[in-house]
């Protein structure tokens, strides 16, 4: 490309020395702008308020608030950022919510530099960028219809997963989330549903059982 735009970043991760990198190596190419940094999807979401960027690089699973959530709250909201997923996961149940929640790109984290330059630019302008094992997983997704019972839970639905394996109460998880009781008590609907149980008790069990949890 020629004539790069001016593209403004804002940087979400609960790891600071991975934030510092990314900054440094933004700020050390030319057309781009790092206008701050968050640690969480909570976080992440004041700051896009404020600070307005181009493109939000995002992490998934992070303490005090995720990526996929903090993707829908902003899509809700109608903001203006476009939401590229960068993070070490590539599994189904954390690449499909995003993309469902509105990202508009998913990259890995061992991307190339150049890779992630090109991506953050595609992002900018609304285009959908995938790396080339996301794709794979995606299309593959659309392809295999799902047997009832056996969907991938979400990041968010196995953080409340976890939870209730430890004897976690319902207004406990919500504390521990920085989420309300409802939407407590929603992610439980939605994930017995996908195990195919009806009480935490079967879900935890059927979870061991599956190795969603161990």
């Amino acid at each position: 490309m020629t004539g790069d735009p001016h593209i403004s970043l804002l940087i979400v991760d609960d790891h600071p020395v991975v934030r510092d990198g990314l900054r440094g190596m933004f700020e050390s190419a030319p057309g781009f702008t790092v206008l701050g940094e968050a640690s969480n999807g909570v976080e992440a979401l004041e700051k896009a308020t404020v600070l307005d960027p181009d493109v939000i690089l995002m992490d998934l699973r992070m303490p005090g608030g995720g990526g996929v959530d903090a993707i829908a709250a902003l899509a809700r909201r109608g903001a203006r950022a476009k939401v590229l997923v960068l993070t070490t996961y590539d599994t189904d149940s954390d690449t499909l919510p995003a993309i469902e929640a509105g990202a508009t790109g998913y990259l890995l984290k061992d991307a190339p530099r150049d890779e992630l330059f090109t991506a953050v630019r595609a992002a900018a302008e609304g285009r959908t960028v995938l790396s080339p094992a996301v794709a794979s997983r995606l299309v593959s997704a659309v392809r295999t219809p799902r047997a009832p019972g056996n969907e991938p839970l979400s990041a968010r639905e196995r953080e409340v997963l976890a939870l209730v394996a430890r004897g976690t109460s319902n207004r406990e998880i919500a504390r521990e989330l920085f989420i309300s009781e409802a939407t407590v008590k929603t992610h439980l609907t939605h994930l017995y549903a996908k195990l195919g149980v009806k009480d935490r008790a079967a879900a935890v069990a059927t979870a061991y059982d599956r190795g969603i949890l161990g």
